[in-house]
């Protein structure tokens, strides 16, 4: 048994684990996001509720970048574990392995071993929530990539300024990581809502959006042409050069199945592989997909 937590900018979660998808929840407490020392007291006394062995290890989903290398967390949501070795401190504080990943990292990995991707060798999670973020499995196995930056298909100025579908012009807005046109942008809910904005100078929620296109509404409907066309186009270059087996879509907008199978049907003619089955598939596991990708991480650890 081991205990797993998933940090968000508002909330801990902690539960103890036996296997990925097999959770007994200890609760969830505020997140101390300006006090390292309520921080710290706060996990210290979860793992002390759960009772796991001393030796069992503390796996732990964040928000934020973590180097694998030397497991810095960069996390402005949460200052006072910004910049932080977030496992080396929590491993000499609670004198227990500690392992940290990045939400979406741990979003694949929950799907990989007990969601959607179960059974499949080589898994890309997309999440297409607020912005647009990834991970890959790979033979049960996170891979992080150089940075913990691996799956992150979401950056980079790769938006046409020129749009076929429909045809007008885009221009490359500015992204938080310092570039412009990256998918970010106009990928998740917030880019939907942008591109929304400007092609047809209305303010809509990406589910108002939504819900309009699904009822025929003509202005949403174009939208979510342009919104697809967006997204598929990168989204088959990471088909060609990850190769995953299959894709589970996490993130608020994962959460429509029309709108995955219309990315699914737009990504699939695109890609050198020929498939006769759906490729992009909405995630399983929506709720505790922190909780259960930080379990598989912990026990994934164990001897």
């Amino acid at each position: 048994m081991i205990t797993s937590f998933d940090i968000g900018g508002t909330t801990i979660k902690a539960a103890t684990a036996t296997a990925p998808g097999l959770l007994t929840m200890l609760g969830r407490v505020p997140t101390p996001r300006d006090d390292y020392a309520a921080f710290t007291a706060a996990i210290a006394d979860l793992v002390a509720q759960g009772g796991a062995q001393d030796d069992a290890p503390v796996a732990i989903s964040v928000t934020g970048v973590v180097d694998p290398a030397g497991g810095r967390v960069t996390c402005a949501n949460i200052p006072c574990i910004d910049s932080r070795l977030l496992a080396d401190e929590l491993s000499a504080m609670l004198g227990r392995k500690v392992l940290v990943a990045n939400d979406a990292d741990c979003f694949v990995l929950a799907e990989a071993t007990a969601g959607v991707g179960r059974g499949h060798r080589v898994v890309f999670g997309a999440i297409l929530g607020t912005g647009v973020g990834g991970g890959i499995v790979v033979d049960g196995r996170l891979h992080p990539g150089a940075g913990g930056l691996g799956g992150e298909w979401g950056h980079g100025t790769i938006v046409a300024t020129k749009l076929r579908v429909p045809p007008f012009d885009l221009p490359h807005f500015a992204c938080g990581c310092g570039l412009a046109g990256c998918l970010d942008t106009v990928g998740g809910a917030r880019g939907m809502e942008r591109l929304h904005r400007h092609i047809h100078g209305l303010d809509r929620t990406s589910t108002d959006i939504v819900a309009a296109w699904r009822a025929g509404d003509g202005a949403a409907s174009v939208t979510i042409d342009a919104f697809i066309e967006l997204i598929a186009l990168p989204l088959a270059l990471v088909v060609n050069i990850v190769g995953p087996d299959i894709i589970p879509v996490g993130g608020g907008l994962g959460n429509s199945a029309e709108l995955i199978a219309r990315l699914d049907a737009a990504v699939r003619p695109r890609i050198l592989r020929r498939l006769d089955r759906p490729l992009v598939v909405p995630a399983q596991l929506t709720a505790d997909a922190g909780l259960i990708g930080a379990a598989a991480l912990g026990l994934g650890a164990r001897p």
